[in-house]
């Protein structure tokens, strides 16, 4: 009877595992459980090994995933290739010549293709990678929830509409953070992000040269690798984080109370404005910043995610099926 009795609990385990899979409408971190266990250490793996390379593909592949997001949902959009037939993100002013990191996602659903044909979406690759970065240059880990399906389509208007320029004031920033449903909070949490990366000459430039709730020295120290000129030096690369541009940390935030912030956006979470106390907060307590850059992001990731019979699981992350 005890024999028969484990046979049952084995089935209605493995009954549960095929449901998590196969919800409609619900994300889930153990979706790939019994399809395509190896994805974690696949993922990871390759993840770790292209920061070894080149430290800045970490930023640039949790950029890509703030990216998709931003536009349509989480659904794999933004690595879209432009053909004679269909336009995709790429192009879009926000993404033109500074996303990064399309082929580090290429070389891991090659690799999951191999173990799991069918199996995995891009856009569920771009979210573990997203973590994993993060993760690998220090910062805070979670379980990622996970059964996102990949669009068939793309939107460059959105993407040129929807994703917030390194000039926009705080005001612009919270409405278009607010229009993805993420609040204040998330905002200000998932902008230490840029503790790590490098931003181009022509998104910090008017910052170095016009405003005023910039240090002096600061100011001048930028501009040295930035020329005024527009059109002269345009990519031009600074960190991001005057500290630690390769180290996920909260030194971001510590740079913005005494102005110096790179992007004239970055500055104005800390600018006498709603966002100064939690930016504060962040400054000295950096466990808090980790939670609450890791609800951030969990919140980001359930933003429209096509499941069940939505969209499709691409072959390729580059192009539809």
């Amino acid at each position: 009877m005890a024999k028969y009795t484990s046979i049952a609990k084995a089935i209605a385990i493995l009954s549960l595992l095929f449901l998590l899979e196969s919800s409609s409408g619900q994300l889930n971190p153990k979706y790939y459980y019994s399809s395509c266990p190896q994805i974690s250490d696949i993922v990871r793996n390759i993840v770790e090994s292209a920061i070894a390379n080149d430290a800045r593909l970490g930023a640039s592949l949790l950029r890509l995933f703030f990216h998709d997001c931003f536009v349509n949902g989480c659904d794999g959009s933004v690595l879209l290739d432009d053909t004679p037939t269909f336009t995709g993100e790429k192009t879009a002013n926000p993404n033109k010549g500074s996303l990064r990191g399309f082929e580090v996602i290429d070389r891991i659903k090659q690799a999951v293709e191999k173990a799991c044909p069918g199996v995995v979406s891009c856009a569920d690759i771009l979210t573990i990678a997203a973590r994993d970065s993060v993760v690998t240059l220090g910062g805070p880990n979670w379980d990622v929830k996970l059964g996102r399906r990949d669009s068939k389509g793309a939107s460059l208007s959105k993407a040129n509409k929807d994703l917030p320029a390194p000039t926009s004031s705080l005001s612009t920033l919270t409405s278009k953070f607010a229009a993805q449903g993420l609040s204040l909070k998330d905002m200000v949490a998932l902008s230490g992000a840029h503790t790590i990366g490098k931003a181009r000459c022509v998104n910090f430039r008017s910052h170095v040269y016009q405003d005023s709730n910039i240090n002096g020295l600061f100011a001048n120290f930028r501009q040295s690798v930035c020329p005024s000129k527009n059109g002269t030096g345009d990519r031009n690369l600074a960190p991001l984080d005057l500290q630690t541009e390769t180290g996920f940390d909260n030194s971001y935030y510590q740079n913005l109370i005494t102005f110096n912030g790179l992007l004239h956006s970055d500055q104005e979470l800390f600018n006498g404005g709603p966002a100064d106390s939690q930016v504060l907060l962040y400054s000295i307590w950096q466990d808090a910043f980790f939670d609450d850059f890791v609800e951030g992001m969990i919140k980001m990731g359930d933003i429209r995610p096509l499941t069940g019979s939505k969209g499709e699981i691409r072959k390729n992350c580059r192009k539809i099926n």
